[in-house]
């Protein structure tokens, strides 16, 4: 099955199931739908950023954290982050809970990402290596630089990755 023909869970504003719906369709008609993001950090702090594949149906070749994505029907939100971080970066990490946050953004193609998305953080010290139909390429980098960065190169990020970052740190302010 392609990926953009999978179903993600619709969900209210709590985070309650109220259906489900084809991915492609939820991301063109701005429906509010469960996804995950994944954040990973070194030893020294770094954050594991990964540039996505240009072939992806939106946002390709933009930076990313580790990875995201939406659970199956019956999937659990921590199972899901674990599977999709084994397939797009081939990376096995204890993940832990950070939050959630709400957000909506246009995100090209006349496509819309609606997503009250769950924040994980993991540890991982090793070399990923990445699924290259998903990812273009992947890079360690300071918080402190990724925070330049997206003030002169936001359009060099996916829509989700400020707010997501922003997120997490109020959530778990290490650095």
């Amino acid at each position: 099955m392609n990926d953009a023909d999978e179903s993600v869970v619709l969900v209210d504003a709590n985070d309650r199931a109220i259906g489900l719906a084809p991915k492609l369709a939820a991301h063109r008609d701005g429906l509010l739908h469960r996804a995950f993001s994944v954040f990973l950090r070194d030893a020294s702090g770094r954050l594991l950023l990964q540039r996505r594949a240009f072939g992806k149906y939106h946002s390709g070749g933009r930076w990313a954290n580790a990875c995201c994505g939406h659970p199956r029907s019956g999937e659990s939100v921590r199972d899901a982050a674990r599977r999709r971080l084994r397939e797009e970066m081939g990376i096995d990490s204890e993940l832990r809970e950070a939050g959630t946050f709400l957000y909506r953004a246009n995100v090209g193609a006349e496509l819309i990402e609606h997503e009250l998305d769950h924040l994980f953080v993991g540890r991982f010290d090793g070399v990923p290596l990445p699924d290259e139909t998903e990812v273009v390429e992947s890079r360690w980098v300071s918080v402190g630089d990724v925070h330049a960065d997206l003030i002169t190169n936001a359009d060099s990020y996916a829509a989700w990755f400020a707010p997501a970052l922003a997120a997490l740190e109020k959530a778990s302010p290490e650095r």
